[in-house]
């Protein structure tokens, strides 16, 4: 049997996240065609490497998704609400990798080993969620189904990648500056990122609650379809490359003891468990970076209530995050 190939748009395709998605549609052998890399006309004319062959980036334009099976969007928002609707109306998928459409009652918002099935429910377009988000609920989908979360308390340590190629170049430029005893001025971040923790990502609402936050609260619900689970985050930035890590506080209806919830994790799809302090294993970031998995560890009881656990859960923002978890949508839809 002749195997059916695709041809796939990747949008942004020489930011950090497009490029993580040529990557990983390589890696995973994914039925492409023809690849067909998208940017700005500032990148237009720039090559990607892709199966052994080099592919030329074109101009993202309304016209650039002629005979486009699959487009996989990683521009950010505006470029998303612009183009999105041109690549479905010449007959594309879309899988967003930004903000446009996560909350759109529309449009699913998927993590594939939580709630793969709502794929079909698609109307061209199909949301990647928050890269904090993602990694929370692929851990706790199990342990939800088990024994029913009523509430979630999550401080996250999330790297600079999350804000772009700048983020993590001025990173890079800001620790070797201060080394040196040079001066260096924050131009991505509102502070000073290397050796310090900025509890700011994106930009603060009247709640007093970040847009980051907001959106793990609300994704949550939406991936979890369970609008009575109570989420209370606080994201915070810290200087570390590839790798949030996110500290979970998780209260349930029914008893969950630390030595179940490893079991259940155990066997979750995507999810791998790092869980003996007595020898100093545990997740971290550099657990985690180029790495497919959600990392769990530290688990523990919470003693301050009746049915409660602590969790440590570490992902690379990039891969997991962002890119892989387009792709593994994109091989769900060409199941379907």
């Amino acid at each position: 049997m002749i195997k059916k190939l695709y041809n796939v748009a990747v949008v942004g395709a020489t930011g950090a996240v497009g490029q993580e998605m040529v990557k990983t549609l390589e890696q995973r052998n994914f039925p492409v065609n023809n690849l067909i890399p998208l940017a700005s006309a500032r990148s237009a004319g720039a090559e990607v490497e892709f199966a052994g062959d080099k592919w030329t980036v074109e101009e993202l334009t309304p016209t650039s998704f002629a005979n486009v099976d699959i487009a996989l969007f990683s521009a950010g928002a505006a470029r998303s609400k612009d183009y999105a609707p041109a690549a479905v109306e010449s007959g594309a998928v879309v899988v967003d990798n930004s903000s446009a459409f996560r909350m759109d009652p529309e449009v699913p918002l998927v993590v594939p080993e939580v709630n793969a099935h709502a794929i079909a429910l698609h109307k061209g377009i199909i949301a990647n969620p928050n890269c904090s988000t993602i990694q929370m609920v692929v851990a706790l989908k199990p342990l939800h189904d088990a024994a029913r979360i009523k509430r979630i308390v999550v401080s996250t340590y999330q790297s600079v990648s999350g804000a772009g190629s700048q983020a993590i170049h001025e990173l890079g430029d800001q620790t070797r500056a201060l080394l040196n005893f040079q001066d260096y001025a924050p131009k991505k971040f509102p502070w000073q990122i290397a050796f310090n923790c900025i509890p700011h990502i994106d930009s603060f609402t009247e709640s007093g609650y970040t847009k980051e936050e907001l959106k793990m609260i609300h994704e949550t619900r939406k991936i979890m379809e369970d609008d009575s689970i109570q989420v209370s985050p606080t994201t915070v930035r810290v200087p570390v490359f590839y790798g949030h890590g996110e500290a979970v506080n998780v209260e349930f209806e029914e008893p969950m003891s630390p030595e179940a919830a490893r079991e259940l994790l155990r066997a979750a799809p995507g999810v791998e468990v790092v869980d003996d302090p007595a020898s100093n294993q545990y997740p971290m970031a550099i657990t985690a970076a180029g790495k497919d998995a959600v990392y769990v560890g530290r688990i523990r009881k919470d003693e301050s209530v009746e049915h409660g656990l602590n969790l440590w859960i570490v992902s690379d923002n990039i891969r997991k995050g962002a890119a892989l978890n387009a792709v593994q949508i994109a091989e769900k839809l060409i199941e379907e």
